[in-house]
Formats: structure tokens, C-alpha cells, sequence
């Protein structure tokens, strides 16, 4: 946003800020939400160049639906469900510390 419309909406007595402002989301918080979608993102991405979401289901033992919620983003889905299915794709510790280290930016690797 810039900064004549931030001046002119705040003039007007609205509020600016960030999501975690208006959720009051500790930095902790933030950044774990920030993992868990970034790992949703590769997740996606790594399993549709692989598989469907029923065999990486069958694969780790869950349900269609539930790799769907992964995927999606739902924030039902633990972080450990995400790893499994991550290493279920094929990817090494090293790939899922990558997401992790680049979460919040885009980052792709085979």
C-alpha cells in the first residue's frame, strides 16, 4: 500500500496493519503458520508430479480428504502429517529444512 492511501485511511480513523497485528499473533506464531504453508505449497507440488492424493494417502496410511486438507492448508493438519507426506514424495530431511528455512518465500526443488 502506499503511503498517501495508508495516511488518508488512517486520517479517516481506520487501522493499518498486518494480518498477525489483527490476530495478535506472537512472532512465533506467525512463523509457524508460515512453515506449515510452505510446506503445504511443496507438499502440492511435489505430489502432483508424483502421484494422486489417494496413492500418497494409501502411502501413509490416511485418507484422500486429509491429504486434500494438507495441501490446502488447513490448520487441522499437523506439522507431522506434512513431513510424513512429505517424505512419502520422496523428499530428504535436507528438502524439508529447506522449506522450513525459506518459509515465507517461494522455493522450489526436484
Amino acid at each position: 500500500m502506499d503511503k498517501a492511501k495508508r495516511e488518508r485511511l488512517e486520517a479517516n480513523g481506520w487501522k493499518v496493519g498486518t494480518v498477525a497485528d489483527f490476530l495478535e499473533l506472537t512472532p512465533e506464531e506467525s512463523t509457524l503458520i508460515e512453515i506449515k504453508l510452505a510446506l503445504s505449497r511443496i507438499l502440492r507440488q511435489r505430489r502432483q508430479e508424483r502421484m494422486t492424493q489417494a496413492e500418497l494417502a494409501e502411502k501413509i496410511h490416511s485418507s484422500q480428504p486429509r491429504i486434500a486438507k494438507a495441501e490446502g492448508g488447513d490448520s487441522s493438519v499437523s506439522i507431522e502429517l506434512l513431513v510424513r507426506a512429505m517424505l512419502a514424495t520422496g523428499a530428504t530431511p535436507q528438502d524439508i529444512g529447506q522449506v522450513i528455512a525459506g518459509a515465507g518465500g517461494i522455493i522450489s526443488f526436484q
